[in-house]
């Protein structure tokens, strides 16, 4: 690990730091928002600015530094987000379509459901399923990530399927 001594403006110690962290922090980022594309982004303006700023930073604080501030980023993009999709709303307030409205209703009611239900499981619950059914990881792969046993895992899965079926009503 990286040495208090070490100044993160090292070109070798701050490639160590990325290299230790990139994947983990973006799998972070990528489970908060579900967008490979944008965890990616977040993530190395992260790193960029660690960089920019690596004379202030302090080695040991690296990695809080990098989660704290991709989270931030990832909330800032949310909010940014809801305000342009406010404005949207207000600019095409009707969408024309060629399919079934029927279906599509029932289709947005399930997906409507689906998200708020996976919304409300318990962090370590979502973040196991999410592990699982998105990122398409066996219960070893997660328990080795997460570092917990795999018996934990099962019971978080379960838990997050017991809930997801209870609170999604099959249409």
């Amino acid at each position: 690990m990286i040495s208090d001594k070490k100044s993160i403006c090292n070109p070798i110690v701050f490639e160590e730091v990325y290299k230790t962290n990139i994947k983990a922090l973006r799998n972070y980022i990528y489970y908060k928002c579900g967008d490979v594309s944008l965890s990616e982004d977040i993530v190395q303006d992260a790193f960029m600015k660690i960089w920019k700023n690596c004379s202030n930073i302090i080695p040991n604080t690296v990695k809080a530094l990098l989660y704290k501030m991709s989270f931030n980023s990832l909330m800032s993009f949310f909010s940014h987000k809801k305000v342009v999709l406010e404005h949207e709303k207000l600019q095409n307030p009707i969408n024309s379509t060629n399919e079934d409205p029927e279906f599509l209703l029932e289709e947005k009611e399930f997906l409507k459901k689906l998200q708020q239900a996976i919304a409300e499981l318990r962090d370590k619950d979502r973040e196991v399923f999410l592990m699982n059914r998105i990122d398409k990881k066996k219960y070893r792969e997660i328990a080795d990530v997460l570092d917990i046993s795999i018996k934990t895992v099962e019971k978080r899965m379960s838990s997050a399927l017991k809930e997801l079926r209870k609170k999604i009503e099959i249409i």
